[in-house]
Parts: structure tokens; sequence; C-alpha cells
């Protein structure tokens, strides 16, 4: 199992995806338990809240993007939808075969798909660890169907002021302690904390998605605020005006 990378030990540093993959790799045999763990159970309320926003149904195609072992892609799936699995990280993917969901490696700037083969993409923790998050967004796009979707959930600011300085200063510190001692690879957690402080707020993110081209962009504060759903469109084609 790949060892933690020494210079992915700032989140704000320039982000290599081999080391980003590697450092997966090396919490993946964990992963689920701990992140069930550091976030005393809300990640299973996140998710139902996400496939809620999704709205997966039957007979369309949906790409969950860093989906790790596919313990979102299974929860995508229940209502019918054929749901692919993509993650960068060989380890993630093969803790998760025991599903029997499709899974594929894929890079979020160089997807293996062809253009609109998509329904709707979701993204569920991983948008913050992409080397380029709008060039990625722009990938995403090319792949999904005009009027398709796009569900992104992932950390956020809290929005109230008070709630916001004990996030940062105590929940988030915890959070990392808790993470490190239900790891595989505690170090990994320095990274993974860290880069919660320098994401995006809300609005960023928004202005982001719909700098990539996309539309109708919105969002859904959860837990405070600590977490967000956003949720966009790509154009569809405008129509020609008829001739009268």
């Amino acid at each position: 199992m790949a060892a933690y990378p020494s210079t992915m030990s700032r989140a704000s540093l320039d982000k290599d995806p081999r080391e980003v993959a590697a450092m997966f790799d090396g919490v993946a045999a964990g992963y689920d338990r701990a992140n069930s763990v550091m976030t005393f159970g809300f990640d299973r309320r996140w998710r139902t809240t996400t496939a809620g926003a999704l709205d997966a149904r039957e007979g369309e195609r949906v790409l969950d993007l860093a989906a790790g072992t596919g313990v979102s892609t299974e929860e995508y799936a229940r209502d019918g939808a054929w749901c692919v699995a993509a993650d960068f990280s060989l380890e993630m993917l093969r803790n998760g075969r025991d599903r029997g969901l499709p899974m594929i490696a894929a890079d979020a700037l160089r997807l293996p798909f062809a253009d609109e083969s998509f329904d709707a993409v979701t993204i569920s923790f991983g948008l913050r660890n992409f080397v380029d998050t709008k060039a990625a967004l722009v990938e995403i796009m090319r792949v999904v169907k005009p009027g398709g979707r796009l569900v992104i959930c992932e950390v956020s600011t809290p929005t109230f002021a008070p709630i916001r300085f004990v996030y940062r200063k105590i929940v988030l510190r915890l959070l990392t302690w808790l993470g490190r001692r239900a790891a595989s690879n505690p170090e990994a957690y320095g990274y993974l904390a860290e880069s919660m402080l320098t994401w995006y707020d809300q609005r960023s993110l928004g202005e982001v998605i719909a700098s990539a081209g996309w539309t109708k962009v919105e969002w859904l504060n959860l837990t405070f605020g600590a977490v967000a759903i956003h949720r966009a469109r790509k154009p569809e084609p405008e129509q020609p005006p008829e001739l009268t």
C-alpha cells in the first residue's frame, strides 16, 4: 500500500495527481469507517440528501466521480439508474469491488467517456482534491448531455459567525483527531483537514461552477453550512427561431 507523500502535507500546495492518488490509496482500507467516525454518522444523512438532489431515475446514466469505494454510487443506483463509480485511486476501487457496481479508474481532467454519455454527474467530497477545479468542471460538462445535471456535495463554510469560529478552531481539530485514530493511514488526515479550511465558501464555489459554463447554479446548506450541496445544469443548445 502506498505511503503518505510528504509533499502533500499542505493542502494549499499544488496538487500532484499521483501524490493525491497515493494518499487515497493509503487510506482506502478504512476510509468509509473513518468518515463515519469523524462525522459522527452525518455522512449517511449527507448521502441521502445528495441522492435526493440528484434524483437519479430508472433508465438514466449517472457518473459518480471521485466515488472512492462506491458507497455513494450504491445509494444513487437504488431507484434503477445505471451508475458507474469512477476514481483515480485504484485501492479505493478495489476496496469497493464487492458492491457489484461498474467501476473505472479515471482522472477528472481526462475522463475516459464519450461526449454526452451521462444524464448526470455527481461528486461527493472529492472536488477539492482535483488539481484544477474549473478545468475539471469543464471536462465533466463534456460528458453530460445537454440539460443534464451536476450535483456536488462538499465541505463548505458555516454561515453563522459563532458556529464558524467553533467549527474552524475546535470541530476540525476534533474531526482530524478522530479520523487519525480510525484511519489506516493517520497522517493523511492532516492534508484532508487543511483542505477543508482552504476550500471555497458556498458563493465562491457557485461562481466557479458558473464560470465553467454551467447554468441554474444553486446550493443547499447542510449542518449549519459545514457542508453544502451545489446543483447546476448543462445549457441546452439554443433553438433557431422559427420562420413565419
